[in-house]
This record gives structure tokens, C-alpha cells and sequence, in this order.
């Protein structure tokens, strides 16, 4: 998969998504940016209870991995913290609330969703 930040011929495995699909409205915006980002070429949307129950094939996966996003709907951080209990701390992070959504307070628009998707390309070429 290619993420737009030019070659990754010497790349091997894939790019992952894994999202915060908690109950609250930044949860389903970083739920349905992740599902946009796959759907785009940018990445693989991964199962982050799969990481969380350590279940072993989807662990071997983000293993191989190239790289990995963990989007975050609000500052608790539990995308990132459940990778790194896992024992991925080399991940690019977004946090939602960083970027000006506000739990309780965020309409999921097309709008909302264009925003988070942007700002994860450019994490994943940071």
C-alpha cells in the first residue's frame, strides 16, 4: 500500500490503522477515519481488541507491519496504551481532541472525517 510520502520500495509489510471505535462521538470519527484511510490505499484498518486480547495471528500482523497509526478520539489514549501494552511503541499517534474535537461536543461529518484523514496522511509521513 502506498501512503504518499513517495517510495517505499525498500518497505516491506504493511501500513496499520488502529482506531479508538469507543461509544462517544470522537471514537466514531476516529472509527470512520480509519475505515476512510483504508478504503483510500493509506493503510489497513486492524482490529485493536484482536491486540488487546493478544490474539496471536493479529499480533504476528502488526509485527510485520511498516508502520502503524493509532487514532485516539480523546486524550485517555487507549489506541496508543494498547499497542504499547502489546509492546508497539513505534507508532505514529493522532489524537482527536488535539486537532479540535471535543467529546460530547463533535458532529461525525464528511467534513470532520476529510479533517482526521488529512492529518493521518501527514502522520504517516512524519
Amino acid at each position: 500500500m502506498q501512503t504518499g510520502c513517495g517510495c517505499t520500495c525498500s518497505s516491506t509489510g504493511p501500513t496499520l490503522i488502529f482506531a479508538c471505535s469507543g461509544c462517544a462521538d470522537v471514537g466514531e470519527l476516529a472509527d470512520q477515519a480509519a475505515r476512510t484511510l483504508t478504503r483510500d490505499g493509506v493503510g489497513k484498518m486492524f482490529c485493536l481488541a484482536g491486540i488487546g486480547g493478544r490474539v496471536s495471528g493479529i499480533l504476528k500482523s502488526a509485527e510485520a507491519a511498516r508502520s502503524i497509526l493509532a487514532i485516539d478520539g480523546c486524550p485517555l489514549d487507549c489506541t496508543k496504551k494498547t499497542l504499547e501494552l502489546a509492546g508497539f511503541t513505534t507508532t505514529q499517534h493522532l489524537r482527536l481532541n488535539d486537532l479540535g474535537f471535543e467529546k460530547g461536543n463533535t458532529e461525525v461529518s464528511a467534513h470532520a472525517i476529510a479533517k482526521v484523514t488529512e492529518q493521518a496522511k501527514r502522520a504517516l509521513c512524519a
